[in-house]
């Protein structure tokens, strides 16, 4: 008797072990995901949904996620969290709107999604009803969604190339599944839809106003000659030798990658080394010609007096902290709307493990003319064998009153 109640003991034992195992794996796979981002207000509980999604289309409220079994998932079972997640539909059946990114979600295999589950549904439950959908008409039908399936919609979890490396496909599962890299760095069109031909060739994430590079030009964020030290560097600290993350991307840095372990981050370094390359930046037409030359003068003027003493004279940078800009193709990318949104705004990488006190860029909004950072943008986007091309007032006034997010 007295072995028998020892064994069932060891049994419960394991059990427990197993469950907190699978728990803390959800953890690590829900921070891949970044599914706080989107599930929680700043100052709330965690995964208590709420957050206002501005879209071209309306405005959208991400769910209660939390194990709440009224308001949130906690009646839900491992099947329907999965089929939610592999077919973008609600326990009920209800068609998901893609600001929730079951496209790439999909490809989350079922181990992976139990185990998310399993983590959800061990965070404190907050009852808080959800939002409804604030979406004008008829974007608010949402049997509309119907034919954006069709168009955009492919089901099904990631099939490893078995002519890559474990490494490769590692990060390729990360980043074109939980990651969603593809969700900021593709081209959103009129229907809200991506086409696959354009996929990681970057693109202005709607409503934010900021622009994600594309992944696939060595002219853009294309990190065929970076390093992957550099790359893995920029994705977990959120700052390397070569640059810098600021806006979403730092908010991406700050709640996912930078949890993720050295072997994850390396192979998601990998994967997008090996991101064939495409597309080729225009040359500088005429008028742009002719607006570099009128511009620079003063840009350099006000680049010695404002920017030189952190980026140095010849905009070499220094480490971590100042980032170069001379060679560095964040600032000479077709779209100047995020070295424009800097010089207005200023900003900080994000505080991580890696990079716990982050240096900032004062923002120049208060002191510096439309034209002044039209010239100071000119300058530094075509100084040093910059290949940027100059830009206008107007692309400046613009960007001057958009909202910080």
């Amino acid at each position: 008797m007295l072995g028998l109640a020892f064994g069932l003991m060891v049994l419960v034992q394991g059990a427990r072990c197993q469950e907190a195992s699978t728990i803390a794996q959800g953890e690590y796979l829900a921070r891949a995901g970044d599914c706080v981002a989107c599930h929680s207000n700043p100052g709330d509980q965690p995964f208590t949904g709420g957050r206002a999604m501005a879209t071209p289309f309306g405005t959208l409220y991400s769910p209660n996620i939390s194990p709440d079994p009224v308001t949130g998932i906690g009646a839900w079972t491992p099947d329907e969290f999965y089929a939610m997640m592999h077919t973008g539909r609600t326990r009920s059946g209800a068609l998901l709107y893609p600001a929730m990114p079951f496209a790439a979600y999909t490809k989350v295999t079922r181990a992976d999604a139990d185990a998310i589950f399993a983590y959800l549904k061990s965070v404190p439950p907050v009852r808080q009803k959800n939002r409804e959908q604030d979406l004008r008409f008829p974007y608010n039908n949402r049997n509309l969604l119907l034919g954006w399936r069709t168009l955009y919609f492919r089901e099904g979890e990631y099939q490893p190339d078995p002519s890559k490396s474990s490494e490769w496909n590692r990060g390729a599962y990360l980043v074109e599944g939980l990651g969603h890299c593809s969700m900021c760095h593709t081209a959103i069109n009129a229907l809200g839809g991506s086409s696959k031909s354009e996929t990681f060739q970057g693109g202005l994430i709607p409503a934010q106003e900021w622009y994600a590079p594309s992944l696939t030009s060595n002219r853009e964020a294309g990190l065929g000659d970076w390093s992957i030290k550099d790359i893995s560097d920029l994705l977990q600290a959120g700052v390397s030798e070569r640059g810098a993350v600021y806006g979403p991307m730092a908010e991406v840095v700050y709640n996912s990658l930078q949890y993720l372990s050295d072997a994850d981050i390396h192979a998601m370094a990998v994967y997008l080394k090996a991101l064939p390359s495409t597309g080729q930046t225009a040359a500088p037409n005429e008028t742009q010609t002719q607006d570099k030359l009128r511009l620079s003068p003063l840009g350099k003027k006000i680049y010695t007096a404002q920017c030189a003493m952190c980026h140095g004279s010849n905009g070499e940078g220094k480490g971590w902290d100042f980032p170069p800009l001379a060679a560095n193709q964040s600032i000479q990318m077709a779209s100047s709307v995020n070295p424009i949104r800097m010089v207005l705004n200023g900003g900080y990488p994000p505080g991580t493990m890696r990079n716990p006190r982050p240096y900032g860029m004062p923002p120049f909004a208060q002191q510096l003319s439309d034209e002044e950072v039209a010239a100071v943008v000119t300058y530094i986007r075509t100084a040093w064998n910059n290949h940027g091309t100059a830009i206008t007032v107007q692309d400046v006034n613009a960007l001057r009153s958009v909202p910080l997010n």
